[in-house]
């Protein structure tokens, strides 16, 4: 089991470093594609290796590299490919390159690979998301080019390797390439070895990085201590190496008499130098990195939440402008309720999401709703609190076409009949009667209607109180009677 597991963790990186070569092998793939050049002379993949050795070399631990700057290093490596093209077609190629090497047109800017691994349960599918180039924005405002750790790596030929191992067994191959002479692959691990020491910078950059973000996000205490105290220690294994190597590159460079064999040693004693000026700024980064995290730490501690001045809505908006003239109160007014609706929601959408939404299926739908179900009906509550007697009762002492009667004497009557709610019954009709929907009841054909008169008599009752309604019953015309008279009118005269 141990061996399958060993033999997994080989085969996962192997294909990871498959991935990530594979945005460059794509470039090849689609140059016959391109519409405004026949690009198929091109060796876009070579190009794409050269791009990000360019960048890698322009990285400083803070900055990157400028697109113009990758572009005017990659104009002589294009040419040499095709120098019957013009250079106009040069420069395209190249930011045609970069381009896709950045991924420019997608949302994250990253690729992504599916790769498989065999776990406990069996063979499982994953997913490998990474990038090659991406931009960052300097204090200045300008926009650099940094390598990512994955693209480095396709540089040297090896994924997820530790940094400091690599390192070593580089600087190891160097020392024994030089000694025996052989200075065109001396340079290749010299430049793997500067490959090498630009990726242990970007491990504490990033640290950094996150500590100014958040001090909690980083392990202070075990994580970055041991990283700090090992990239010391390798530094000073590095710098003593380097000024060895350094030194007899030097002399092989002097005392050659090739002039092949001087040309590549001269090389090599600036690949060798620029090493060494990385490791003093990678040291002196290493040095202020505890002073990083203590200021970090004491501004994220008391800094406290961001405070924002709060407005008192009714004091400093509504009360001002309720004493402003109207013609003044309507800017602010205004200003006030655009900025409070909200985000206007865009009339047309992205194009992207409207093509997606005008491809999406139809929805299937049912011609039947499905089976209504028979509600379970209740009995109706009886909500008549007056009986038909009551009612009946109460038409009979409400009936006065000859002579007004007073309500008092109404609800005497009506206790006096010891018929329950009677009283209460004709003290209603007795407010209805007040104001009295006189054509409606004409609408409704009725004969009468029942009329009352407030004189300022004052009501005596125990259970009542109010005016002393004056109740009368009055005769309803007709509209049918109107227009007879109307017309024995218009005859008579």
């Amino acid at each position: 089991m141990g061996f399958a597991g060993l033999a997994d963790e080989g085969l996962t990186r192997r294909l990871k470093a498959l991935a990530c070569t594979a945005p460059l092998h794509d470039l090849d793939a689609r140059k016959a594609k391109l519409d405004w050049a026949d690009a198929t002379i091109y060796q876009m993949a070579e190009i794409a290796l050269h791009t990000i050795d360019q960048v890698t070399i322009a990285m400083d631990f803070d900055t990157g590299a400028g697109h113009a700057r990758v572009i005017d290093r990659l104009l002589p490596f294009i040419a040499q490919q095709a120098p019957s093209r013009m250079p106009e077609e040069h420069v395209r190629v190249a930011k045609w390159v970069l381009d896709n090497l950045i991924n420019v047109g997608t949302t994250d800017r990253g690729f992504r690979r599916v790769y498989g691994s065999i776990g406990p349960g069996g063979y499982q599918r994953r997913q490998f998301d990474f990038k090659l180039l991406v931009e960052l924005a300097a204090p200045d405002g300008e926009v650099y080019l940094r390598a990512t750790d994955e693209a480095i790596n396709v540089l040297v030929g090896a994924l997820d390797t530790d940094v400091e191992s690599a390192q070593i067994a580089a600087e190891v191959k160097l020392e024994n390439l030089i000694n025996r002479g052989r200075l065109a692959d001396a340079k290749l691990a010299a430049e793997q070895a500067r490959y090498r020491t630009v990726q242990y910078g970007e491990t504490l950059r990033a640290k950094l990085d996150a500590t100014r973000r958040d001090v909690r996000a980083v392990d202070w205490e075990l994580e970055v201590p041991d990283l700090i105290d090992s990239a010391l220690g390798h530094i000073e294994s590095r710098f003593r190496a380097e000024n060895a190597i350094l030194k007899n590159i030097t002399t092989a460079r002097d005392e050659s008499e090739e002039l092949d064999h001087k040309r590549r040693a001269a090389e090599l004693v600036d690949i060798v130098a620029d090493c060494i000026r990385r490791h003093t700024r990678l040291q002196s980064r290493l040095a202020a990195a505890g002073a990083v995290f203590r200021a970090e730490q004491d501004r994220q501690q008391f800094s406290g939440p961001p405070q924002r001045a709060t407005i008192d809505l009714f004091g400093q908006l509504l009360v001002p402008t309720l004493g402003l003239p109207l013609a003044d109160a309507v800017a602010p007014a205004e200003h006030f309720f655009h900025a409070v609706a909200g985000i206007t929601p865009p009339v047309v959408p992205a194009l992207s999401s409207l093509v997606s939404l005008l491809l999406r299926p139809a929805p299937e739908r049912d011609q039947l709703v499905g089976e209504i179900p028979e509600p379970e009906l209740m009995p109706a509550e009886d909500t008549d609190r007056f009986g038909d007697d009551v009612w009946r009762l109460a038409d009979d002492l409400l009936d006065l076409p000859d002579v007004p009667r007073r309500l008092s004497g109404l609800l005497d009557d009506a206790r006096r009949t010891k018929q329950p709610g009677l009283a209460t019954l004709v003290a209603l009709r007795a407010l209805h009667a007040y104001s009295p929907e006189v054509g409606a009841a004409r609408r409704q054909g009725e004969r009468h209607v029942l009329l009352a008169v407030d004189d300022g008599t004052l009501l005596n009752d125990p259970e009542f109180g109010g005016a002393d309604l004056l109740l009368s019953t009055a005769e309803v015309e007709r509209a049918e009677e109107n227009t007879e008279n109307a017309e024995d009118s218009e005859e008579v005269a």
